[in-house]
């Protein structure tokens, strides 16, 4: 496991690339998130993170993160977010653990939410497979609104999520990021909603997200280091 302080120094370094790449892009750094990606990581690198001032881990197994949850409970101010695929029969915890669940895929999975009724209402973001790929869960863009419709009034879709196909450099994941905006216009014309969050980009490609309009960016080895196995 990385120490303290090297978790913390590149937690730092991570700030400030958020803070260059939205500068670049003329847009305020505070209206960007960074979510870091705390799958597998220990609960001490987690509080590392925090003592650094991280406040929002995203985590991609529910019991891993309620596990967590546990053991960091004097730390009350942390937001945990779902950022892994979320299986139907996992609905009614999730909705109760998360700030955000990013990964909501399909209308059977809205419905789920819906009649899991936590208070306040749970809030999502649909997740999108823009690269068509069989391998990565996602719904694909032309079935986006149907979602939209199954959830209104019942959950709150606060935007999009998307992972990009693999790619030797990051300027490859543009294409993708803006293609998520496109579609997040497109919708928030169509639908009503507002769709304001767009959570995309990570280590390997996070600053060209957010020159995209990225307001989530999910951070993991450029803060943790190499996931241990």
């Amino acid at each position: 496991m990385s120490t303290q302080y090297e978790i913390r120094e590149r937690f730092t370094i991570v700030q400030a690339r958020v803070g260059a790449a939205a500068y670049k892009a003329g847009r305020d750094a505070t209206s960007i998130q960074l979510v870091l990606a705390s799958k597998t990581q220990p609960s001490e690198a987690i509080r590392a993170a925090a003592n650094a001032g991280a406040r929002d881990f995203g985590e991609n197994y529910v019991q891993e993160a309620i596990a967590k949850r546990a053991e960091l409970s004097d730390l009350t101010d942390l937001r945990w977010h779902l950022i892994g695929h979320l299986q139907t029969n996992k609905v009614k915890v999730a909705a109760s653990a998360f700030a955000l669940i990013h990964s909501v895929d399909s209308v059977r999975l809205a419905e789920a939410l819906a009649r899991a009724q936590p208070s306040p209402r749970v809030r999502a973001l649909i997740e999108v497979n823009l690269g068509g790929e069989a391998s990565k869960t996602g719904v694909a863009p032309e079935g986006v609104a149907a979602i939209l419709d199954a959830a209104r009034d019942k959950v709150e879709i606060d935007g999009l999520m998307t992972i990009p196909p693999p790619a030797a450099s990051a300027e490859a994941a543009r294409p993708f990021f803006a293609q998520l905006r496109e579609l997040r216009d497109r919708l928030a014309t169509q639908s009503g909603y507002a769709l304001s969050e767009l959570s995309m980009g990570m280590t390997d490609d996070f600053e060209v997200a957010i020159e995209e309009g990225a307001t989530i960016v999910r951070i993991g080895r450029a803060v943790f280091g190499e996931r241990p196995q």
